[in-house]
């Protein structure tokens, strides 16, 4: 599969980093607030520029000399990066003016030997241009700019776009690629949702601590398997009301939700050790809410002393809490040592693949008369008279959505929905996907 040319944004913590990765790339996609080391993963994003495509990576604030585990995790993280980069954006704050970090992280830069451009951020008018000059001493291509407002953002994009060579149009061997499936790894903090990102990649794409709340933005990374292509995002840990105090772990709740929205299907992480929680059915319920596709993926299994019966008995527990997502197939992994993966993987493309199936009408009637009446079980019609069901059809995909024409102008009650819904599983299928019955009177 063809790559873009990467271009990686660099810089101490609180430069405005991430408000540059937005406004290159076009949209809200990394987290943005005053406090410091919001982000701490590198994020990756598609930028376009003047016919020119390429991928743009925000990494969190580097502090190369710091050794707590999160600054010297960034540090790591941002290397990796480097790796790959074609153009490197060092970021400084113009109103800070030259400081030792800056002066060291444009040496480190330097020494990499990539093409390197420095990003004079904070310079908000042309009054504020003669805090830039200073800045000229660190790097060759100097760019004062304002991330927030987009002024001087172009000069730099066109210098950046001029250093990658190549054609003016790279698209169209990616846009043939089919769409790949956009698979959210939701779940409490401190389940394993970054360590099972990690595995499935087989690198460090995430970073893994024993603090809660460790992930902050979403990270996102492509996965090519047995003939599927995924998109897999591994978003921060939902906690629950209240508990959420910092900014920026209120931000990447919401972030979680914004990006659960998008995905295809929801892959939730429970923890094989401490059994299905209140938090863990609150947020099966934002999946379900959201008519995402669900897969569960019960982790740490390996690390349960279990009999013969355990994985049964553990999956009436689960069915028993959450009965809402009767329809969602388990798998019992162990993210840290590769346990189950390769069904996991299946599971999650067999569920995506049920997402998007449509039965025709022929099958549909087939199915209608099959069912051997034209009255189905359950509250009356209009003035008390019967509720008659006249045929069915399938009117959308991802999800399924089916129509019950009736001779009521009612909402079919969820008794009958749910008979409906039993029914319709037990001939297509449908596993691992919400179904959505509406109703029509029929004229």
């Amino acid at each position: 599969m063809p790559h873009l040319p990467r271009v990686v944004i660099l810089g101490r913590p609180n430069v405005g980093k991430s408000r540059l990765f937005n406004r290159i790339c076009g949209r809200r996609r990394a987290l943005v607030g005053d406090e410091p080391g919001m982000t701490r993963d590198r994020i990756y994003a598609r930028a376009e520029w003047r016919g020119r495509s390429f991928e743009v990576v925000d990494t969190g604030g580097l502090i190369p000399a710091e050794k707590d585990i999160i600054p010297s995790e960034i540090w790591r993280q941002a290397r990796t990066a480097i790796k790959d980069a074609a153009h490197l954006v060092l970021v400084v704050d113009a109103r800070d003016g030259v400081v030792p970090l800056d002066e060291e992280l444009a040496h480190f830069a330097r020494r990499t030997g990539k093409p390197f451009s420095l990003a004079v951020n904070k310079v908000d008018s042309a009054q504020h241009l003669v805090l830039a000059a200073d800045f000229h001493r660190l790097a060759q291509d100097v760019f004062p700019l304002s991330a927030e407002h987009g002024l001087g953002v172009d000069d730099l994009l066109d210098h950046i776009v001029a250093s990658l060579g190549g054609p003016a149009a790279n698209t169209e061997s990616l846009e043939a690629q089919p769409e790949p499936i956009r698979v959210a790894i939701i779940g409490r903090p401190n389940v394993g949702k970054s360590t099972l990102l990690n595995s499935l990649l087989q690198e460090e794409r995430s970073i893994v601590t024993a603090v809660p709340g460790t992930t902050r933005d979403a990270v996102d990374a492509d996965l090519e398997r047995a003939g599927s292509r995924f998109r897999i995002i591994d978003t921060a840990g939902i906690r629950a009301k209240g508990k959420t105090k910092l900014l920026a772990e209120k931000l990447s709740v919401i972030q979680a939700r914004k990006h659960l929205e998008r995905a295809d299907v929801a892959l939730l992480v429970l923890d094989a050790l401490e059994g299905v929680t209140a938090l863990d059915t609150h947020i099966g319920g934002y999946a379900h809410e959201s008519h995402r596709s669900v897969v569960l993926a019960v982790n740490k299994w390996d690390a349960v002393s279990r009999g013969p019966t355990a994985r049964a008995e553990y999956t009436r527990t689960v069915r028993r809490r959450m009965k809402y997502l009767d329809y969602a197939p388990l798998a019992f992994i162990s993210a840290k040592n590769g346990v189950g993966l390769g069904r996991l993987l299946e599971a999650i493309a067999q569920v995506a693949e049920a997402r998007r199936s449509r039965v025709t009408t022929a099958e549909m009637n087939r199915f209608f008369q099959d069912l051997g009446f034209d009255r189905v079980p359950g509250p009356s019609g209009p003035g008390g008279k019967p509720l008659k069901l006249y045929y069915l059809t399938q009117a959308g995909v991802a999800p399924p959505v089916f129509v019950a024409f009736t001779n009521s102008a009612q909402k079919l009650h969820f008794s009958v929905e749910r008979y409906l819904e039993n029914r319709i599983r037990e001939r297509f299928g449908f596993a691992g996907t919400p179904i959505i019955i509406k109703s029509r009177q029929s004229k």
